[in-house]
């Protein structure tokens, strides 16, 4: 005879702990498509086409470099994604410290030149970029030293989180 448990209520709304590989991979591919999509957007600002087309862009002559520079720029959260599921632990940890550290300069450079006109745009799309990337710091600098301890702070968000619903 199956005897089940009958179901609070009032029970809170639990999944199984996600590792934190996979939380810094997936702030990285968050960070990775707002940068796009900022790119992106920044493009219907006006004039923006017309340098594009004279060969300008911001205030740099278009050139191998510029591009290959862009290139590398875009393609550091790319990576992370990958390195952040694939690098031991420990350097995992620093690998994402340093380079998060690191971006959040590179992110608020963009607003360099830019007008009050633009000031939400860019805030905007900065804080959110410096919120991911916070987070990510956090994330690795929080980052359990044994597999033990990742199992209790599993248990301890699982408590906190039935605690709060």
């Amino acid at each position: 005879m199956n005897k089940t448990r009958p179901v609070p209520i009032n029970s809170a709304l639990t999944g199984p702990p996600i590792p934190v590989q996979a939380k810094i991979a997936a702030a990285w591919t968050s960070f990775m498509f707002l940068y796009i999509y900022v790119d992106f957007f920044n493009l219907y600002k006006p004039g923006v086409l017309d340098g594009i087309l004279n060969g300008l862009v911001w205030k740099f002559d278009v050139s191998p470099t510029l591009l290959t520079f862009m290139l590398a720029s875009v393609s550091i959260p790319a990576l992370m994604v990958m390195l952040s599921m694939t690098l031991p632990a420990r350097v995992n940890r620093a690998t994402n410290l340093v380079v998060a550290s690191l971006l959040i300069p590179y992110s608020a450079f963009n607003a360099a030149g830019a007008t009050w006109e633009w000031a939400s745009f860019y805030g905007l799309s900065i804080g959110v970029e410096v919120l991911i990337l916070a987070f990510i710091l956090r994330s690795a600098w929080t980052w359990p030293r044994t597999y033990s301890d990742a199992a209790d702070v599993a248990t301890a968000d699982g408590l906190q989180q039935q605690a709060h619903a």
